[in-house]
């Protein structure tokens, strides 16, 4: 199920996408606090965020900014500003689409539909994922480390994985708790710690060491610049 995130002031409008939307098998988050719009992406992690012009405190083109400054999700501009310098400043802050107001339903649906084709069949082709001369097999959940297979459990690998496709960002231990075991708040902290030193260990075996960084207080990284 696509995520997506969707910035818009009008409330009518906002429940008409997200109804809309939510229809078309999408998990919809709707912008609840206009001043910390970079935090909940953070937190919901969307596939697509829709992004007005007009908005309380900060307009999307600040926004837009901010955003490009930690992701490279997919962007598409909803706006009755549909001046010819607005959508060129809406590109030119990072922007992917613009889609004037007042549009059909239909319209924006497959503009979202090509536009997360474009942005994923490249990630979803992909069969590897590499760092640091260690090669993580998507197709059959094994590591390869100077030539050589390693098997990973199902935990293993989704903490490997999830560390590859943020590499050089640090991820919180939350969040990878999150990723692995959803939203239990009975899991033991303590499990993730043994899955990354078992993991380590497996590293360490083949020569890989501080493959896996600690950032005390703030989580994991890989691949961070020297």
């Amino acid at each position: 199920m696509n995520k997506v995130y969707l910035v818009e002031d009008e409330e009518i409008i906002a429940r008409q996408i997200s109804i809309h939307l939510k229809n078309w098998q999408m998990d919809v988050k709707v912008v609840e606090d206009f001043r910390n719009i970079d935090k909940e992406i953070r937190e919901f992690d969307p596939d697509l965020i829709l992004l007005d012009i007009n908005l309380p405190c900060y307009n999307g083109f600040y926004w837009c900014g901010e955003i490009r400054k930690f992701s490279k999700v997919p962007i598409v501009f909803l706006s009755s500003a549909n001046e010819n310098m607005n959508i060129i400043m809406a590109m030119n802050m990072g922007g992917d689409d613009f889609i004037s107001k007042p549009f059909e339903m239909d319209v924006l649906t497959a503009k979202i539909q090509a536009m997360l084709r474009r942005a994923y069949n490249m990630d979803l082709a992909k069969k590897s994922l590499e760092c640091q001369g260690v090669e993580l097999n998507l197709d059959d959940t094994s590591v390869t480390v100077n030539g050589k297979r390693i098997d990973l459990s199902k935990n293993e690998f989704l903490i490997i994985k999830t560390l590859f496709e943020k590499q050089g960002r640090v991820v919180s231990r939350e969040e990878i708790m999150e990723r692995l075991w959803g939203n239990d708040e009975f899991v033991d902290d303590n499990t993730l710690t043994v899955n990354i030193t078992r993991i380590r260990k497996k590293f360490e075996a083949e020569g890989k060491h501080d493959l896996i960084k600690t950032k005390r207080g703030m989580g994991y990284i890989v691949g961070e610049a020297e």
